[in-house]
């Protein structure tokens, strides 16, 4: 979800601030301070705050202000949140608790895709593959990622299980910050791109203990390598 306008632009301020921590919990802001400070009207300034309430990053109360609640009350799986914390000091930590989150979830969604995905998803998987294939052979990332997205999420809504597929932003944005904070290689390692084609084969032949496998070993072997290269 991307906020547009000048309620997008104080949520960019706010958001990270909050996520790296330079704006603590139990910081107290004031909405005509927030006017002030950046230029805008009470109705941008509340409808931040409103966004940021839904993520529970803050609670509004009258006479109280605006205060910056604890870590443990925010929305972790919300995209925005994860953007903020990967873009600050939380972003190894961040990436670590997301890759073990794939762990449990994306195999056993490659297993239920196997059993419950449409024709026409898996078509999808496999043009997927063919063209997982031929960006990493031109290393075209951004390409790459495009793809690589849509391949998992279509895995997760293939499952059937609605909150595996609520999910699929989640991946997404974890697969994002791999690539926009150089933590892929300048050309997709082979056994990776072999792996995704044998879940779509896997899914497209009905076989649940192979999608899974599979599946199991790209995320398992995502996670090691992103371990090594944070360490």
């Amino acid at each position: 979800m991307e906020i547009q306008g000048l309620p997008g632009r104080l949520l960019a301020e706010l958001g990270p601030a909050i996520a790296s921590g330079e704006l603590p919990e139990g910081t107290v802001l004031r909405a005509e301070e927030l006017e002030e400070r950046f230029g805008v009207s009470r109705t941008v300034v509340r409808e931040a705050v409103r966004i940021l309430e839904g993520m529970h990053l803050v609670a509004s109360r009258r006479r109280v202000g605006i205060t910056v609640q604890p870590r443990s009350d925010w929305d972790v799986f919300d995209p925005m949140v994860i953007r903020w914390r990967l873009a600050g000091a939380d972003r190894p930590a961040q990436l670590r608790s997301l890759g073990s989150l794939r762990v449990a979830v994306e195999p056993a969604a490659a297993a239920l895709a196997a059993r419950h995905a449409t024709d026409d998803e898996r078509r999808r998987l496999s043009a997927l593959a063919v063209e997982l294939t031929m960006t990493a052979r031109a290393a075209d990332l951004e390409t790459f990622l495009q793809h690589d997205i849509e391949f998992h999420a279509t895995v997760l809504r293939a499952s059937r299980n609605e909150m595996f597929a609520h999910l699929r932003e989640t991946v997404g944005a974890v697969l994002t910050g791999r690539t926009e904070y150089h933590l892929m290689p300048h050309q997709p390692e082979p056994y990776a791109i072999r792996l995704h084609r044998e879940v779509a084969e896997a899914v497209c032949a009905g076989d649940p203990e192979r999608a899974e496998q599979a599946m199991r070993t790209i995320v398992e072997g995502a996670l090691a390598e992103l371990n090594e290269q944070l360490a």
